[in-house]
């Protein structure tokens, strides 16, 4: 008798079935041959579908259990969807199967076409994946590739500080400091190897030992931050000249073209002083037009003289009103606190930073040093949680990300300095 194995089967018939007696597993076959010879038809008579093969070995699984049997019969069938149907459909009428009552019933009908279907979809979607892998890139493509790890071979550590720098600083007898790694890897890029990073806002002493023994350019954003790096390379190192990218710009962002130019506006530090002068002497004289004129109103110079504690009072309301203009700093609730501290415990020993967003939950993991410049390019960042200290430029980094809460081992900037609520690990 021919067979057909399941594999080659279109369709699965699943039934169950109920006999309230004993019985045993050719009884059950027995009474589904016996019982539905005949009734479809010369076509559909099941002892013929499987002697062609169309019906495949009829499988019965039986368990007695308390004087009754329950089981399951499973039919495999290569016949088209209609016919297996109406094979099913005959099941439900066998009502005996030898002395005992029988109930049958069909559960499914299973396509076994759908679970190929669905492992020809997969296969596809790998064998997509490794053509995509292992096709030849276009030249761009190497080019980026070849320039990348150029970038990532070439940048060193330096000095005891281990700042990011290019390979030549040594050999050169000229050099650029910028504000941070990146800054130094698009000027590698770009074929400049004689630049160092400062890696924060404070000037480490190996770059102030350099600036004694080479000449020096300044080279930063064109934002506040950048103003402030000006300030403190003046005040503790020996700049030679100074230069800016283009407003709004960081020289990380600048192309070769724009880099050039920058370098060769570059001024002499005498007249990057003059300028920083020149520029907050305009701020005062714009603050003092901002403010409104002095109101003079006639008063009672008696009562001073009487009493001249009521002036000391007035005089300090007055210095109290002065001070409403500074913007408020956010507060952290009791769970954003619990949450900040719980992720500031795990990230213990581990030198990386993690952003949250309003509810808190994570947006990614970089470390420490990365996190200026992850922040830049992010705008929905709510809270940073790192193991280390804050220094100014992650500070300006937050403000300017808009970042409500910086949660640190300890910070190198005052509260009163900045928006940021700064929460330190001594204080939660």
């Amino acid at each position: 008798m021919a067979k057909i194995s399941p594999v080659s089967a279109k369709y699965i018939v699943h039934a169950t079935i109920e006999i309230e007696g004993v019985v045993d597993r050719p009884d059950v076959i027995g009474a589904i041959f016996g019982q539905t010879e005949g009734l479809l038809g010369a076509d559909l008579e099941l002892r013929e579908l499987q002697r062609s093969g169309r019906i495949g070995r009829i499988e019965v699984n039986v368990d007695t259990r308390g004087g009754k049997t329950a089981g399951e019969i499973i039919i495999p069938s290569s016949l088209d969807k209609a016919e297996t149907a109406i094979v099913g459909a005959a099941l439900e009428i066998i009502q005996r199967i030898g002395p005992c009552n029988a109930k049958l019933k069909v559960t499914k009908i299973e396509d076994v076409r759908i679970s190929k279907r669905a492992f020809v979809v997969e296969r596809a979607k790998a064998l997509l994946r490794y053509m995509m892998d292992s096709t030849m890139p276009d030249s761009q493509d190497l080019a980026d590739e070849v320039l990348n790890s150029v970038r990532v071979m070439e940048c060193i550590e330096y000095g005891k500080d281990r700042l990011p720098a290019g390979p030549a600083i040594d050999e050169s007898d000229e050099i650029i400091i910028v504000e941070g790694r990146a800054d130094v890897l698009t000027l590698l890029k770009h074929g400049f190897k004689n630049a160092i990073s400062m890696n924060g806002t404070s000037v480490p002493q190996t770059i102030i030992d350099l600036t004694r023994k080479k000449t020096v350019t300044a080279f930063v954003d064109g934002d506040r931050g950048g103003d402030l790096n000006i300030k403190e390379l003046l005040a503790v190192a020996e700049i030679d000249f100074v230069t800016k990218a283009p407003d709004g710009k960081e020289v990380e962002e600048l192309s070769k073209k724009e880099i050039h130019k920058c370098l060769r506006a570059k001024i002499a530090v005498e007249q990057a002083n003059l300028e920083m002068g020149s520029k907050q002497d305009s701020g005062k004289k714009a603050e003092m037009e901002r403010k409104p004129a002095p109101r003079f109103e006639r008063r009672d110079t008696r009562d001073d003289r009487r009493d001249p504690r009521d002036r000391g009072e007035r005089d300090r309301t007055v210095r109290n009103d002065r001070r409403e203009y500074k913007p408020s700093i956010p507060r952290a609730s009791e769970k954003e606190i619990s949450t900040f501290k719980g992720i500031l415990e795990d990230s213990i020993g581990t030198h990386g930073a993690t952003i949250l967003d309003q509810d808190l939950n994570i947006l990614g993991k970089v470390p420490v040093t990365e996190l200026p410049s992850t922040l830049k390019g992010l705008t929905n960042a709510f809270a940073v949680v790192l193991d280390g200290n804050a220094d100014r430029n992650l500070i300006l980094s937050a403000e300017k990300s808009r970042v409500k809460h910086i949660v640190c081992m300890d910070s190198a900037v005052k509260q009163a300095e900045t928006s940021v609520n700064i929460v330190t690990s001594s204080s939660i």
